[in-house]
């Protein structure tokens, strides 16, 4: 429990607390007559009554990475699961430069299986999976493969080692698999996602036990202890519920309504504690001082909205530790958020305008956008380049815009509709231009003139219901909203795959980094930590080349060319990377053999080290990159390799990696600049233009006259097809197919022919957004305004 304030400074747990909860759960467990048994119901309560009182305090995101590290803790210590495997599994070590042999698993999983095969009990995984492809592929290209019995004798595997397996052939069904495993290990209750009642709660509640409400964004938990109150006989005009909404000013009633309450053992609630930073430490001391001699009914009760980011956490740890956590979240999935959308109006609502079929129609509509546009953050950047908190304020104060310009315009205003609601109610949210460009291309797609003649689709399958009435409408969307897919959003499937592998990594690393180092219950977790930091830093620094020769370098060119330019550039940047890199572990090195007292800055490079992550003080000097350090090292020596050829003779290479350069800007600014020059055009009238060719780097020995050919590039969210030369729908389970080489050029802007074309941003990594590139427009035959909703983009590394 304790650790999980690691994972968000809101979970913090007192030892007072938990004993109380221990002690109910002692006096809660069944007696036995024998020893043994009362021993297994006292573990059995005690287990299962922590876990209750941890988990409703806890994000629905961060409650299977608590289950799952109990289950793994409790199994450690009862010499249940094999250290190294659960090693492997959370560390995830893929033996990097392998080539898949089997067209159904990625050079990243096969680099799994094959450092899997390295341990005992999976020697010959690999050859098994070659021999009898055909029933391997079956399975790892089922639906829930983790439902479904693992081929060959590897059926027979413990339920641990078949996750090792799985973590391998399918990343993206490990959430899943994981509560599985916990349900197998440790029961059914532990993954039940049931809410506890809240009258439940109170019953734990009392004058010394305020009970806190985490606020997420559209959730009012307050209606339930109003409700509750109401059962009790504690309601506002009884005069013994008192009700202080803060951020007014209102830090002096609420000091009184406390002292009263305490006194007369009353109810008081207390809104939004967050927004009187100042007032906190006060707080925290007044409900020291009622917690003792209270009146035995008096009962706290707080709300407030957690922070965005560690550093602006400033509820006080004396209130959070001793109160009973509770989170409250907003329903997921379309249906849901759908029908909530809807209940912010109502029968009156849908009757107040005089153009009733349009103002219904672009209502609906509205609605739909809303939940799309809310619920289309669980993608990741694939969904939004970043997060912005839309909420029910932006959907009812554009109802009540729609209603207006209805009521004055003798026509639809579309286009002004659509920027009032894109613009500036939603796009006043909105800070990065390509997700501007999303929320605009969702509104052409939904509100637009073809609304009225009742053939508009707002997702595959689901059609803008006619003129009927309000009840008509939450019927409607039971009766006709497809399953949950990212359909509903325009995305791809395999926009799901993504997210949940990517899901499933951070399950793996947060319990990995919650482990315990060194002895403890985790004794044995494949060699101690110091030995392992050891063997990386040695590898490390026998493996890095000499710093390029600057003087050297200069001494060699006669002319200062834009693309030389960018290489000295490049290098120089490089030079910087691999001081740091050897001067930290150099350091390191002197800590480790006891020479040098460890600093802080020491802890933290042993500790990356240790977690095969990238360590900060070199992340700051390189590029950005979200590849385990294992992984971005041997990056970094392709990068170099690189580099050392090309500054060999500085001859431009036949076929350049653009996702080798530190800015790949520059060199793409580069080669506007050389063709202005032997053109004499002005370079702020030129573009680049690209055109993917049929061929792979392979294929060319010599670099074009004029511009670059470029590789290394791939897509996400669909596929070119090289034979066509256009966009086409992506392949399910290829997340990001590789691009062929791409002829950059540069032209004048006038020459630029932007018909059927997708404007696609490529970016540096998946993270999307600040690792932004250039623009490259690309040939399509279908509207670009799909792919923008597919979310589709170059990116330069995966």
């Amino acid at each position: 429990m304790n650790d999980l304030n690691k994972i968000h400074p809101m979970y913090q747990f007192s030892l007072k607390a938990f004993s109380v909860v221990f002690q109910k759960a002692v006096l809660k467990a069944e007696p036995d007559e024998t020893l043994k048994q009362r021993v297994i119901n006292l573990i059995d309560s005690i287990t299962s009554s922590v876990f209750q009182y941890t988990t409703r305090g806890l994000f629905e995101c961060d409650k299977l990475t608590y289950t799952t590290q109990l289950a793994f803790q409790v199994l450690l210590m009862s010499k249940e699961i094999n250290p190294r495997e659960l090693d492997f599994l959370l560390r995830y070590p893929v033996q990097p430069g392998v080539t898949s042999p089997v067209d159904f698993l990625s050079d990243h999983s096969w680099g799994g299986i094959k450092s899997l095969t390295a341990m005992e009990e999976f020697h010959s995984l690999d050859r098994d999976i070659e021999g009898s492809a055909k029933r391997w592929k079956k399975f790892v290209e089922s639906e829930c493969p983790e439902k479904e019995k693992f081929p060959q004798e590897w059926k027979n595997k413990t339920s641990m080692q078949r996750l090792c397996m799985m973590r391998a052939l399918r990343p993206d069904r490990m959430t899943y698999a994981a509560r599985d495993f916990v349900e197998e290990k440790l029961g059914s209750k532990y993954v039940m996602g049931r809410s506890v009642d809240f009258a439940v709660s109170y019953e734990e509640s009392g004058a010394a036990t305020p009970m806190f409400f985490i606020l997420s964004p559209g959730v009012n938990p307050l209606k339930d202890v109003e409700k509750h109150g109401r059962t009790l006989g504690y309601t506002f005009d009884n005069k013994n519920f008192h009700n202080v909404s803060l951020g007014q000013g209102q830090e002096v009633v609420a000091e009184e309504a406390l002292d009263i309450a305490a006194r007369e053992g009353h109810w008081v609630i207390l809104q939004n504690i967050h927004l009187v930073s100042k007032w906190l430490g006060t707080l925290e001391k007044k409900l020291e001082q009622l917690a003792e001699g209270s009146h035995q009914n008096f009962r706290v009760f707080i709300s407030a909205e957690p922070s965005s980011s560690p550093d602006g956490h400033i509820i006080p740890q004396g209130i959070l530790e001793n109160s009973i956590k509770i989170t409250n979240e907003p329903p997921t999935g379309m249906h849901a958020n759908l029908h909530k959308a809807l209940d912010n109006f109502n029968q009156d609502t849908l009757e107040m305008c005089a153009r009733e079929n349009e103002f219904k129609s672009i209502l609906f509509a509205l609605c739909y956008f809303h939940a799309v546009v809310a619920e289309r953050r669980k993608f990741g950047p694939q969904g939004w380049n970043r997060s912005y908190p839309f909420n029910t304020g932006d959907l009812t104060i554009s109802v009540n815009v729609l209603y207006n310009y209805l009521e004055t315009n003798s026509k639809v205003p579309y286009d002004d509709l659509r920027y009032l609601f894109g613009e500036i109610m939603y796009g006043g949210h909105i800070t990065d231009d390509w997700d501007r460009r999303l929320c605009r291309t969702y509104l052409e797609e939904y509100i637009k003139p073809e609304m009225m003649d009742g053939e508009l689709y707002l997702a595959h399958g689901f059609r803008l219901p006619g003129n009927t009435d309000y009840n008509g409408y939450h019927q409607y969307i039971d009766a006709a909203l497809p399953a949950e897919s990212p359909y509903l959003y325009g995305l791809h499937p395999n926009a799901e795959i993504g997210f949940l592998t990517q899901t499933s990594e951070k399950l793996f690393r947060t319990v990995l980094e919650m482990q315990p180092r060194d002895g403890g219950s985790g004794e044995g977790m494949a060699g101690s930590c110091d030995e392992k930091v050891k063997v990386v830093l040695d590898e490390i620094l026998e493996k890095l080349p000499e710093e390029f020769n600057m003087a050297e370098m200069m001494g060699k060119v006669e002319e200062r060319t834009p693309y030389i330019v960018v290489a000295f550039q490049e290098c120089e940047r490089m030079n910087v990377l691999t001081q740091e890199i050897k001067r930290s572990l150099k350091e390191l090195n002197l800590g480790l053999k006891g020479e040098l007292t460890m600093t802080t800055d020491m802890e933290n490079l042993q500790n990356a080290i240790y977690l095969d992550q990238v360590p900060d003080s070199w992340t700051k000097r390189a590029y950005p990159s979200m590849s385990s350090l294992a992984i971005w090292f041997m990056d970094l020596l392709n990068r170099i390799r690189e580099l050392e050829t090309w500054t060999s003779d500085f001859s431009l290479p036949s076929v350049v990696w653009l996702a080798g350069f530190f800015n790949p800007q520059s060199f793409l600014t580069a080669i506007m600049q050389s063709m202005a020059r032997r053109n004499e055009w002005p370079l702020d009238r030129m573009s680049l233009q690209c055109d993917v060719t049929k061929k792979s780097r392979e294929d060319f020995s010599t670099p074009p006259r004029e511009g670059a050919y470029i590789h290394g590039l791939f897509m996400e969210g669909a596929r070119w097809d090289t034979q066509a030369g256009i966009i086409v729908d992506a392949r399910l389970k290829e997340l990001m197919p590789m691009m062929p080489v791409i002829f950059i050029k540069a032209i004048p802007v006038d020459k630029q022919d932007a018909r059927s074309l997708y404007q696609c941003p490529v970016y540096k990594t998946r993270q999307r957004g600040p690792t932004y590139v250039w623009t490259f427009n690309l040939k399509t035959k279908d509207s670009p305004s799909k792919w923008t909703l597919a979310g589709v983009a170059l990116l330069l590394q995966i």
